[in-house]
């Protein structure tokens, strides 16, 4: 894939027509086009590591901003690296309807660190909502999800050194000297945030509603065998 910035200050994406992602303002998953590009001239003067670029959401036209990394800088264009950092997330949403107050505070603020791409800050909360997690349910809870993590491994596919760095933000422990805090990127930060989502809905929220369910289902069932049938009544009448 090529991306670059020629000498005329034009910028390329091979991939631009299909280039979307969900916005951080409108909320809406659409296609961006670039507005703002720094000129050839001033980067190739400078040389930075990084190079933004303003696009234009085409769903609700706000600006939204994406940091690539220079590759090349060569003497007709700077190769910039296919991939690229939203300086400014979309909210995650979630249904926080079934957990703990604590757990609920701590994941919200976990959400905020991913949204402002403050990485680290995420994987601190994330260990801080297992924590709770782990503190609300006891040790069998804990087993509970260290066998679900690794059921998510499995049906995800996670790689190895991705779902290594994420059992040990999990279940390792803050003064383990050993094993310092792993420093998630972005991709694994994604998937952190993926497995937080199912870990506290097949947790919390699965198990709410399936006894939400149930007791609708009995509540029902209790009102029906209230009711006297009409037989019954015409017979007595009778």
């Amino acid at each position: 894939m090529s991306v670059h910035i020629d000498v005329n200050n034009r910028f390329h994406h091979d991939q631009e027509h299909n280039l979307a992602l969900t916005c951080p303002h409108c909320q809406v998953l659409s296609h961006i086009t670039p507005i703002a590009v720094p000129s050839y001239a001033t980067l190739a003067a400078d040389k930075p590591k990084h190079v933004g670029i303003v696009y234009r959401c085409d769903a609700c036209n706000e600006p939204i901003f994406l940091r690539f990394t220079a590759k090349v800088y060569a003497a007709n264009r700077i190769e910039l690296a296919s991939h690229y950092v939203e300086i400014e997330r979309a909210r995650e949403k979630f249904n926080y309807t079934y957990l703990p107050e604590e757990v609920e505070v701590l994941f919200k603020e976990a959400l905020s660190c991913y949204a402002a791409s403050c990485l680290n800050a995420f994987a601190s909360m994330c260990r801080r909502v297992a924590q709770a997690v782990f503190t609300d349910l006891g040790e069998a809870g804990k087993l509970q999800v260290y066998d679900h993590l690794n059921e998510v491994r499995e049906m995800a596919e996670v790689d190895n050194e991705t779902f290594s760095d994420i059992k040990a933000v999990l279940f390792n422990r803050d003064d383990d000297t050993a094993s310092p805090m792993p420093q998630p990127d972005s991709y694994q930060a994604g998937v952190l945030l993926e497995v937080m989502k199912d870990l506290l809905y097949q947790v919390y929220i699965r198990k709410g509603r399936l006894q939400q369910a149930m007791m609708v289902r009995r509540f029902f069932a209790d009102e029906a065998n209230k009711v006297t049938p009409i037989s019954s009544i015409t017979r007595n009448g009778a």
